[in-house]
């Protein structure tokens, strides 16, 4: 069985797991950071949506069933 170098090494001090685990934390958002991220995808619009014109939308309230039967 051979053994894996370390992937980092502390060479001066002594530092805590949590210490250690917040240095890689940070090289690896560093690293993230300076990659480019791919463009977001441009939402179509709600105007070119097909379902928009089946009906309006329905009403709340006090009549809400008179206005959405008889369309007023």
């Amino acid at each position: 069985m051979s053994e894996r170098e370390p992937y980092l090494t502390i060479i001066r001090g002594d530092a805590t797991p949590e210490e250690t685990a917040a240095l890689v934390a940070a090289i690896a958002a560093r690293a993230a950071a300076g990659r480019p991220r791919p463009a977001p995808a441009a939402a179509a619009g709600r105007w070119r949506d097909p379902a928009r014109g089946m009906r309006r939308p329905l009403t709340h309230g006090p009549g809400a069933w008179r206005t959405a039967f008889l369309g007023r």
